[in-house]
């Protein structure tokens, strides 16, 4: 299959530039098939969504004050247009392993990629790989963060299906670029000519997230990976003005006692964190969502393209006193889901049961008709999607892990379900968290009698996740006793 070429299409008096398909004319054939649009965001905190907001108490969703918010019409509009999962959950919450999952439908464990900056494994097949198989032009633009530590490294040799790939960068959080002669670039550039992190001088055209959604492809399964909301915090004007830090309030969990912690949910020993300047990168994003839908809209495909806005994992800014991500707390693994594709797709519906990553390749592939490779480790949810039901035999169930290096066995690993999770890991007691009676996820409830069916069924789910999918964290000394002891 040739690579397609890249075009530009006015799609306002400004003449804005989206990520849309360049059809000249549309088939039949192609008519029949949806096209797929997937924009996917970088450690994304789901309570800066106005539509994930309206699904929590106020405690809940106004963690920082009610001065520090902004909307967010366009990715909002997707929700009340479509379906909107409020339990999308991160296999491992970390950039790399949870991008591996999210193309694969596997494990990261199995995937080559269960920490940052490995390449993925060249036997695994993508959804990519299968739209192409199947007659789609396929693309990518952002961050790939799945062909080892090279930075920026433009248009990865190994492109897993995205067949152009020529705007599909491999790591960093470059905040401006430009198109040259000889390629795409990161613009700022420091005394020497070496690329840099600075925002200095940033406009419309140049700025990560507008200048990568000005990229547009033909007939197509495409998947825009913006680099944000993801750290350096900075963002260009007039995002950078629209909020003030000193508004700020600290998040309910953020002087939480040491006492009793677990491991992976200690406080940090510094916890800076600038909520003006992530919610101006989330103003941005929502506004390029926005001139995406447009573009579709004006051009007559918004209908016949299922599109999804989501994340590769969240951001705790400040929650349990700690930034980033990287553990079993909401802020941090759980991430927005959201469909739209009116054909199959119901407006305003919000979807409870719990899902992840590793769900989404043979969930999208079954609803697109598209055979799965066979290879996939998650569950096919399409029927949750499109009914609002979950089959007869759905085990309401998935499965989350700790980064590691490969083959590591000393690490926590957890079962989800809508309500609880259980976590165990090799430093630590058993923990059951209970969102129901905590949201705040302070609480270590493994030892109530009312919970102790609860907490066996999931240690039962863990033994089974672990032998069915390899995973060499359930087979740590330490943790296989705190299965045994809790099926027992």
């Amino acid at each position: 299959m040739k690579r397609r070429t890249f075009v530009k299409t006015s799609v306002t008096a400004a003449a804005s530039v989206a990520v849309v398909p360049n059809l000249v004319a549309t088939t039949k054939e192609i008519r029949k098939k949806p096209n797929l649009l997937i924009i996917q965001c970088d450690e994304l905190n789901f309570r800066t969504i106005g539509c994930y907001r309206d699904t929590l108490p106020d405690e809940q969703a106004f963690m920082w004050g009610r001065k520090m918010v902004v909307d967010t019409p366009h990715i909002d509009s997707l929700a009340a247009e479509g379906t909107l999962c409020t339990k999308f959950y991160a296999a491992t919450p970390v950039c790399s392993p949870s991008r591996s999952s999210f193309i694969s439908g596997r494990y990261p464990q199995n995937t080559g990629v269960p920490k940052n900056d490995l390449p993925i494994e060249d036997s695994i097949v993508t959804f990519a790989h299968l739209l192409g198989d199947a007659g789609y032009a396929t693309g990518y633009a952002g961050k790939w963060h799945l062909d080892g530590e090279g930075k920026p490294q433009w248009d990865p040799q190994r492109n897993f299906g995205f067949e152009d790939n020529r705007y599909m960068f491999n790591r960093g959080h470059w905040k401006q670029f430009e198109d040259t002669e000889k390629g795409p670039r990161v613009k700022a550039r420091d005394a020497k000519g070496q690329p840099t992190y600075s925002v200095e001088g940033a406009d419309e055209e140049s700025f990560a997230t507008d200048w990568l959604s000005n990229k547009a492809i033909e007939p197509f399964c495409y998947m825009l990976a913006i680099p944000d909301p993801h750290g350096p915090d900075t963002v260009r004007a007039p995002y950078d003005t629209m909020l003030d830090d000193k508004d700020s309030e600290m998040p309910r969990t953020f002087d939480k006692s040491t006492e009793g912690v677990p491991s992976w949910a200690q406080p940090a020993d510094q916890c800076n964190y600038k909520m003006a300047a992530y919610l101006g990168m989330m103003k941005c994003i929502d506004d390029n969502v926005g001139r995406i839908l447009a573009a579709l809209r004006e051009r007559n495909l918004i209908d016949d393209t299922i599109v999804i806005f989501t994340a590769d994992h969240g951001d705790l800014r400040g929650e349990h006193h700690r930034q980033n991500k990287g553990v079993p707390l909401e802020a941090s693994a759980k991430v927005p889901f959201i469909i739209r594709y009116p054909k199959k797709i119901a407006a305003a519906r919000r979807i409870d049961n719990v899902l992840n990553t590793v769900d989404f390749q043979p969930t999208i592939l079954s609803m697109m008709g598209i055979k799965t490779s066979g290879q996939e480790e998650g569950r096919d949810a399409s029927q949750i999607l499109t009914t609002g039901k979950a089959p007869r035999d759905w085990s309401d169930v998935t499965f989350m892990r700790s980064t590691g290096v490969i083959g590591a066995t000393n690490g926590w690993v957890a079962a989800v379900t809508p309500r609880h999770k259980l976590i165990l890991s090799d430093k630590d007691e058993p923990w059951l968290l209970d969102l129901n009676e905590d949201p705040d996820e302070l609480t270590n409830f493994v030892h109530d009698e009312k919970q102790r069916a609860t907490t066996r069924d999931l240690a039962k789910e863990i033994k089974a996740y672990g032998e069915r999918h390899n995973d060499p964290y359930t087979t740590n000394a330490k943790t296989r006793t705190q299965l045994n002891d809790l099926t027992g």
